[in-house]
């Protein structure tokens, strides 16, 4: 008894004592960021492996261009605007400085050109007049960039204008923090689509005439780099908000006012081979592999089958040895028309219990609505095999 008492004083100074020095890995290692804000993100599971002022507000300069790039993303997706849509530039969106591609009043672009500008350039111009086109007034769409800014729960974010310049006739420009930024980063990364913008080098507009270098230098130089925002005003120094994708693992960096734009480079790079040595992935299931199949209610065909929309990886710790679990979720029933891609399902994979990826099920082709008179002619059909199996029984 005495040899107990002894011994748990012992215990409870080593309870304490490795709990101090194994602390969460944002504060884990001095990795010597010299940006004045930044946060490492690993953007399947939105945990935070490094941060460094992550909550300060501080003006974001262009970056501000990844709230124009979600409004246009979602409005893509809801069928309020297409890709195709013809946009005329307005006076007003052509007299925007800094980074632009020169547009002129009247001078017609489509959305998927604009938002090309946008990712590769920074355009200011372009960025401008894209807001007018889906809220109608710059005002409008300012307001929807702060309605969207405290639905995703950006507490340090508000906006002023679509482009991130300081206001000319003085007072408080775009505010953001490190942490909102990787926050909506990832809320961007829903849609793929804005990679093949953001993680192109080179590439042009006006038929070859317009000569497009990304900002985003990490794009040609760090290897999975693939997007998103860069920005820099003398206020905001050099930001960046950028992601690389290595063996299906995804990380999000945010830094904000940096020195030198070498400065910015060398920061993410750090930041990035780090949240690359945390974590590894494996593949659970390959884009377009068949689930299942799921009963169509008044079409050409009584069902179709169910795949995977995209690949689908669990991403873990290296030093994480916890199971996988898997739940599927897929609709009971659809009604023709079906669409090929239409959503009817979910995959969601856990570790010990914790989210680590999901991906939307999907079905695998269109499926027409039948004729009142097959639909007839299948009900009556129904009824005469029930029937027939009632007296075989």
């Amino acid at each position: 008894m005495k040899l107990v008492k002894r011994t748990i004083p012992y215990i409870l100074l080593l309870i304490i004592f490795f709990s101090r020095i194994v602390p969460v890995y944002a504060n884990q290692v001095d990795l010597k960021i010299q940006s004045e804000a930044a946060i490492l993100m690993e953007a399947n599971s939105g945990e935070i492996l490094f941060q460094k002022n992550q909550d300060r507000k501080m003006h974001p300069a262009s970056v501000t261009k990844l709230m124009v790039m979600l409004l246009a993303l979602e409005a893509l997706d809801q069928g309020q605007i297409k890709l195709t849509d013809v946009i005329t530039a307005s006076p007003e969106a052509c007299k925007m400085g800094g980074s632009q591609i020169w547009l002129e009043p009247g001078e017609q672009m489509t959305v998927a050109e604009l938002l090309k500008a946008i990712s590769i350039v920074s355009a200011n111009d372009a960025s401008y007049a894209l807001g007018e086109h889906i809220a109608g007034s710059e005002e409008a769409f300012i307001a929807l960039m702060n309605k969207r800014a405290k639905e995703l729960g950006l507490k340090n974010t508000h906006y002023v204008n679509t482009t991130g310049l300081e206001p000319e006739s003085g007072g408080e420009g775009n505010l953001t923090s490190a942490r909102d930024m990787a926050v909506l980063g990832r809320e961007v990364l829903k849609y793929p689509l804005i990679l093949q913008w953001t993680g192109t080098w080179i590439d042009s507009l006006r038929d070859g005439k317009s000569f497009l270098r990304n900002t985003n230098k990490l794009v040609r130089f760090y290897r999975g780099c693939d997007g998103l925002k860069t920005g820099f005003t003398n206020e905001a120094g050099y930001c960046l908000v950028a992601t690389a994708k290595r063996d299906g693992v995804r990380m999000i960096v945010s830094v904000m006012k940096a020195a030198t734009d070498k400065v910015r480079a060398s920061d993410i790079s750090k930041l990035f081979n780090y949240g690359f040595s945390l974590y590894k992935s494996f593949q659970i299931y390959k884009g377009g592999e068949v689930i299942g199949k799921v009963p169509v209610f008044r079409g050409l065909e009584k069902s179709v089958d169910v795949v995977v929309a995209n690949e689908l990886t669990a991403v873990v710790k290296r030093t994480q040895k916890g199971t996988v679990d898997r739940k599927v979720t897929i609709d009971s029933l659809v009604q023709a028309p079906v669409k090929q891609g239409q959503k009817v399902g979910v995959i969601e994979l856990f570790v010990d219990g914790k989210p680590c990826g999901n991906v939307d099920l999907v079905v695998a082709k269109e499926v027409r609505r039948a004729s009142i008179v097959k639909i007839w002619v299948d009900i009556f059909k129904n009824i005469i095999t029930a029937n027939v199996r009632k007296v075989s029984a």
